[in-house]
This record gives C-alpha cells, sequence and structure tokens, in this order.
C-alpha cells in the first residue's frame, strides 16, 4: 500500500505543470471591488469571476451567469449556473451578487469601481439562480458593469471593516486557480482549482516572481526562467537572437492606449480650425511610429481603440502635406517673418512622449511653425500644467476600455475642475450623441452613434491623435494552445498545456 502512495505521489510530482510569471510591485488588495494597483488587479483576475466577461473578440459573454436578456429598456434578468462553488466549497448563489452590490454602494468602502453602479436602482433576488436588475434609465454600460468579479456573502457579511480585512490577502473566489501563498516582495503562488465550475485548468500553478527592475524581468526572461513576458520594440528589434525565437512564440496586438498632442481650445491661437489642419497636414504620423516604435505600433485615428465597436474605420489615416499645411498657414497671416508659435508641455518620466516632442518639433519646422518643448516632474505636471490647464498644448495619453464612453473626455459639461476634458472640447452635436448613446442598450444603434462621435472628433482635431504601440508578448514554446487575440493571450489560459 505504502509503494503505491508513493507512486502516485511521484507521479503528480512529475505530471505537475507550472507558469511562470513576474509581478513588478507587491499586490495592496486582492479584492475586485478594491483592487486600484495593478498587480492587485493582476492577481484578482485568476481569483474571482463576474456574471459576464469579455471573450476573445471583446464581446460581452456569460460568465457565472447561464443567460441573461432585457424584460425592457431598464430591467435587465440574469439567470446564473448552478452548482457553481466558491473556493471553500460552498455554493455560489444570487445572494452573493446582491451582497457585492451593496458592498460596492456601502460608505464604508471606497471603491474605484462605485461610480459604476451609479445607474443600478436596485439589484433584487428572484430566486437563488436569478436576479432581477433595475436601472434608473435605459444604460449603454447596463452589461459591463457585470463584469466586475463578486464576493462571497457567507465569508464576509459580518466583516466590519473590509478596507482592512484579512480576506484582501487571502481571498476566496470562484475563479480557475486559487491563492496558495502570498509573500511580501516575494513570489506569489496560485493553485489551480479542481472544481472549477468551467472545467480545472491543465497547468496546475502559477507562480509569480517579484521582479521591481524591468531589465531584470528581460534578463530573466531570456534565461527562460518566465513562461510568459513582455517586450519593447527595441527590445524585440535589437536585443532578442534567433534562439529565443526559437524559445519563444511572439504575439503582437494593438494596446488599449494612445497618444495624443492636445491643444487649449480655450486660448485664441487655437480656435480655428484652420490652425489645427495645418498642424495636423504638417506631421508625419507614421514617420513617428517608425521612429519611435520601429514599425511596432500604428497611427492613431480618433478617440476610440481599432476592432472595437466604436472605431470608424471610414476615418482614414491623415496623410503629411506640407505644401497645403504652408497655404494654410499663409490664408491665416503666417509666414517666415510672422511665424505661427506654440509651447508644448510633457512629463519627464515617459521619454517615448519626450522623443515624440522632439519629432514633433522638427516636423512642425518644415513648415515654418516654431514649437518649444517644456518636460517636467509628473506631479508638478498634473498640478500645475494639466489639471489648471495652464498650457498651449500637451503630449500625453489615454488608456481605454474595450466598452468606451465618451462622457469623461469629450462632453462640454466634463470641461469643469477636476473634468477629464482637458483641452475645453465643446460641439453641441457631439454632447448630443453622446447623451443618446448613453441611454442606448441596442448594440447596432449604440455602434452607429459612436462610430459618428469618433468621425466629428477627428475631423474637429481637438488632439492630433498621434500613435497606438503594440504590446508585444513572447510565450514559451513549450506551452501550447496559445492564440492572440484581442484581450490578449491569457484569454484561453485553462486550455493551455506545458509541455
Amino acid at each position: 500500500m505504502k509503494h503505491l502512495i508513493f507512486l502516485f505521489l511521484l507521479s503528480t510530482l512529475l505530471f505537475s505543470s507550472t507558469l511562470n510569471l513576474s509581478i513588478s510591485s507587491n499586490p495592496s488588495r486582492i479584492n475586485p471591488i478594491l483592487s486600484s494597483d495593478s498587480a492587485s488587479s493582476e492577481i484578482s483576475q485568476w481569483i474571482f469571476n463576474g456574471l459576464l466577461k469579455y471573450n476573445k473578440d471583446g464581446k460581452i459573454v456569460c460568465d457565472l451567469a447561464q443567460s441573461y436578456h432585457f424584460e425592457t429598456p431598464t430591467q435587465l434578468i440574469i439567470k446564473i449556473k448552478k452548482n457553481i462553488k466558491w473556493h471553500d466549497g460552498v455554493e455560489f448563489t444570487a445572494d452573493d451578487v446582491i451582497f457585492t452590490y451593496e458592498t460596492i454602494n456601502s460608505p464604508k468602502i471606497f471603491a474605484p469601481i462605485k461610480s459604476s453602479f451609479e445607474k443600478v436602482a436596485k439589484v433584487e433576488k428572484i430566486d437563488n439562480y436569478t436576479l432581477k436588475i433595475s436601472y434608473k434609465q435605459p444604460y449603454f454600460k447596463a452589461l459591463e458593469v457585470w463584469l466586475t468579479g463578486l464576493l462571497p456573502k457567507h465569508i464576509l457579511k459580518d466583516e466590519k471593516d473590509l478596507m482592512t480585512s484579512k480576506f484582501n490577502k487571502n481571498p476566496i473566489g470562484t475563479g480557475a486557480y486559487k491563492l496558495k501563498t502570498l509573500t511580501i516582495s516575494s513570489d506569489i503562488i496560485l493553485e489551480a482549482n479542481k472544481d472549477y465550475f468551467d472545467g480545472c485548468p491543465k497547468i496546475d500553478k502559477i507562480s509569480y516572481k517579484f521582479i521591481p527592475d524591468s531589465t531584470t524581468s528581460f534578463y530573466t526572461l531570456k534565461q527562460k526562467q518566465l513562461d510568459i513576458g513582455s517586450l519593447t520594440p527595441i527590445q524585440i528589434d535589437r536585443q532578442i537572437n534567433k534562439q529565443f525565437k526559437k524559445d519563444f512564440k511572439i504575439f503582437e496586438k494593438p494596446s488599449f492606449g494612445y497618444t495624443y498632442l492636445g491643444f487649449n481650445l480655450k486660448r485664441k491661437k487655437f480656435k480655428d480650425l484652420k490652425i489645427r489642419q495645418a498642424l495636423s497636414l504638417a506631421i508625419n504620423r507614421q514617420e513617428m511610429v517608425d521612429i519611435l516604435f520601429f514599425g511596432h505600433g500604428k497611427v492613431c485615428t480618433g478617440p476610440f481603440l481599432p476592432k472595437t465597436f466604436a472605431f470608424n474605420e471610414k476615418v482614414k489615416t491623415p496623410i503629411q502635406n506640407i505644401k497645403k499645411a504652408k497655404q494654410l498657414l499663409k490664408e491665416m497671416g503666417f509666414n517666415e517673418k510672422n511665424p505661427f508659435k506654440f509651447e508644448v508641455v510633457t512629463n519627464a518620466n515617459n521619454t517615448i512622449r519626450v522623443n515624440a516632442a522632439e519629432i514633433l518639433q522638427y516636423q512642425l519646422s518644415k513648415v515654418g511653425i516654431k514649437m518649444n518643448i517644456r518636460v517636467m516632474e509628473w506631479q508638478a505636471f498634473l498640478n500645475t500644467i494639466v489639471h489648471p490647464k495652464n498650457f498651449d498644448a500637451i503630449v500625453l495619453g489615454w488608456n481605454l476600455s474595450l466598452m468606451p464612453d465618451a462622457k469623461p473626455l469629450w462632453h462640454t459639461k466634463s470641461d469643469k475642475k477636476g473634468g477629464f476634458n482637458l483641452v475645453g472640447y465643446s460641439n453641441k452635436k457631439v454632447d448630443k450623441l453622446i447623451e443618446q448613446g448613453e441611454i442606448t442598450i441596442d448594440q447596432k444603434k449604440l455602434k452607429s452613434i459612436y462610430q459618428e462621435i469618433f468621425k466629428q472628433i477627428s475631423d474637429d482635431l481637438p488632439y492630433l491623435f498621434l500613435y497606438i504601440p503594440n504590446s508585444i508578448t513572447t510565450v514559451n514554446n513549450k506551452i501550447k494552445n496559445v492564440s492572440n487575440s484581442l484581450i490578449g493571450v491569457t484569454h484561453n489560459q485553462k486550455d493551455w498545456i506545458k509541455e
């Protein structure tokens, strides 16, 4: 009997597999409603599920939910899958959803996602596996809010202070992996959830190595001590060899962010659309992508990301036309003796943005525009330049979600203290489209509205939309069933096999 037990244990060790990853900072709270830092969010994604999730194409599909439908434009019915277990074996039910919703809205909780639930009027339990969710008005992000990871009521119902709870370092979820060990500034180990409702992951463990320095992380990747890593354009272009390409698959996709040159539209010099058109025609965006990213990026054409429903393919990539730019400048009275002048401010800790500003300066000089550059420390930049809107122009960037929301950046009412309409953009037609979009739950209608917003903003040129860098991911060739997608390579990690 002892011999059989030994053979079983030996076979378990021989055939167990580990996915080796790195993490650059310590997770503060592994809790889906409190995770505000990237490390906490990354660990949380393995441990918790929402009612809904994004599939590989960026479409919302069921996760813990079995089905959903709108009974009316303001009433959503969600049915939950049966026999889903929390990591401690207790069944997941509608009570856990209601508890999570009430916790998010508790005055004791400072949850970054609280504002996402402002349009929810109430969440009611019809039975253990059915919920009726009522909204204050039809809401275009009615489904998106339920991507949020859910909390176990049976564990947390008597918790006095969730913000400081031990749960945040010892989480219990419904996810594909359970937290096994968490050591500050050291390794984090996750183990496969054998009772996972969607089937046990084929890789038994996930091991995160704590590597705060990106150079060390790159070196560790090249030593094959990591199975997944990110590469910068210079690394993929200049710092890896043929052997690396044999050892790793390389996947590229557009990142979820873009960089822009934003004009202060309250200043007289930028009020005339002609000057913004001249600036746009004077620059070569593709040249910028090639210089900054060795071609590992693409030109940005507008405010929403490619391959999302809001992206308007009919808006073409702006092409440099120096002759036309000079003509427009001449029409406005600018020439060698009276050049158009302005200052651009950006942040020192982002060398790519600084380099982008220098490229812009050089390109604009070809049409006689004099652009001065000021580079500042990040907090000083935000506090003295960005927030008080004390600038001619800024080079900045936005990270966006798959479900874009135009209101914070582009609505006239967002041009206020603390608002994100930093450039003072105002277009009554765009305001109406944004307001119409907010109450549209029909996805085809919403797509049409948002693509029109895209076109209007692109035509108005409140920004010169510059570039979208590629996200470059490498995966160990020993891992099978890996494929790229809009949301990244880990979309089907549960099905990965490590040989």
